[in-house]
């Protein structure tokens, strides 16, 4: 039975790149019936954030990445002994040996590891030469990442292991504890690095390259999964949307990409309109109301998303697309034609008789494109809106002519 893991530091936010390795780890197990398990590894304590713990629960949660087992605290098994047991028998057969209170791996010399990395697709090797003793057990008996990553896979029963691309000058250390204690060595995965549009690797420290910064800005968590799928996998079909479901069922090792994939914010804005586009009117509103926490009245929401909802990309437009519906806009008069004290007076006085502002411009010998657009200033402050007519029927006739004396004053 396979069986994958997700093993993130609690050190802040999760990255989109997190994200990806713990989607296809989940997909690698779910796709095969095998197991996913959380694992945490805090033995990081300086780094650690408050809470953080508790934040990737939510965010995986959030994303239905829903773990079968754990998740495993390694600061917590650090008490079981288990990594001091494995770092002492190291020491003991040769292979480690104690520096100031702390142990060192011995890296033997002349010597060629290799593995074959089943992403990469291809055998990787190293000189022992080139690699250098370092610490595996620290002085105040946590393990390093090396240590505790061996122990921790191998005591969990991990199959195959899918890590970042950062992590594969560490991989010749892992192999010699393997071989030291005797272990079966899982198979190994690095993942490409997704890179920054404006060249480079997408680096952690951007907010908007954090899945909470995503969710944040509005983006829903079925299209931030979607835009993740296909950074660094691809589909035999060319494919492109896909549910979690349906992307476990087809998902295939072999479809991992081997060239790096930049991170396309138009994309991502791409896929998040056209997922808004598949929810029901009903579910878009509950969750623009939840993203604005209940700030606008959900009955006027049900009556605007059908107005907006072939243009929004991203929860966080409503406002500026909607906003005008509940509260008065500030009128820029740059905005206005030059005929708008014209038109705004005999539109005032034709609304106020119950007349079809269509009527009302044909009656005045008024440009009919002039005429609207400065109405559509005065009432919404913009040029760029829904629909007028419509949304000035959502408005109501009072609150439409309070706007237009307003924006004569």
């Amino acid at each position: 039975m396979i069986r994958t893991r997700f093993a993130p530091s609690p050190t802040g936010n999760l990255h989109i790149g997190g994200l990806r390795t713990a989607l296809y780890a989940y997909a690698l197990a779910r796709h095969e019936e095998g197991k996913f398990i959380l694992r945490i590894e805090d033995t990081d304590k300086k780094r650690e954030v408050k809470g953080g713990v508790k934040q990737i629960q939510e965010i995986l949660k959030k994303f239905n990445l829903n773990w079968d087992e754990g998740p495993f605290i390694q600061s917590e098994r650090v008490k079981t002994g288990i990594y001091e047991k494995a770092a002492k028998r190291l020491v003991k057969d040769g292979h480690a040996y104690e520096d100031q209170g702390a142990i060192r791996l011995k890296i033997p010399q002349n010597e060629k590891i290799s593995y074959h990395d089943f992403v990469l697709a291809k055998e990787i090797t190293w000189d022992t030469n080139s690699l250098t003793d370092l610490v595996i057990l620290k002085s105040d008996g946590f393990p390093t990442y090396h240590l505790a990553v061996v122990v921790d896979d191998n005591d969990m029963g991990i199959t195959h292991v899918l890590r970042g691309h950062d992590w594969l000058p560490s991989t010749p250390i892992h192999l010699l504890i393997y071989k030291y204690l005797e272990l079966t060595t899982p198979k190994i995965g690095h993942l490409t690095d997704i890179l920054d549009p404006e060249g480079g690797k997408l680096s952690k420290r951007k907010g908007s390259t954090s899945v909470e910064g995503l969710l944040k800005e509005g983006y829903l968590p079925e299209a931030i999964l979607n835009f993740v799928m296909l950074l660094g996998w691809a589909p035999k079909d060319n494919k492109e949307f896909f549910t979690l479901d349906e992307f476990i069922k087809v998902f295939d090792s072999k479809g991992f990409q081997k060239s790096n994939p930049v991170f396309n914010r138009e994309k991502l804005d791409w896929f998040n309109g056209q997922h808004i586009r598949k929810l029901s009117d009903e579910n878009l509103t509950q969750k623009i109301s939840e993203f604005y926490k209940n700030k606008f009245e959900k009955e006027k929401i049900v009556l605007i998303i059908p107005l907006i909802k072939e243009r929004i990309k991203k929860l966080s437009e409503f406002n500026s697309i909607a906003g005008f519906f509940f509260e008065n806009p500030k009128v820029d008069k740059k905005l206005f034609g030059k005929n708008y004290r014209d038109h705004i007076p005999k539109a005032i006085e034709g609304l106020t008789n119950n007349k079809e502002l269509i009527d009302i411009a044909k009656e005045n010998n008024f440009k009919v494109g002039d005429f609207f657009m400065d109405l559509r200033v005065a009432v919404t402050g913009n040029k760029v809106t829904p629909p007028f007519n419509e949304s000035i029927e959502i408005l109501g006739h009072e609150k439409t002519l309070e706007r237009l004396r307003i924006a004569l004053k």
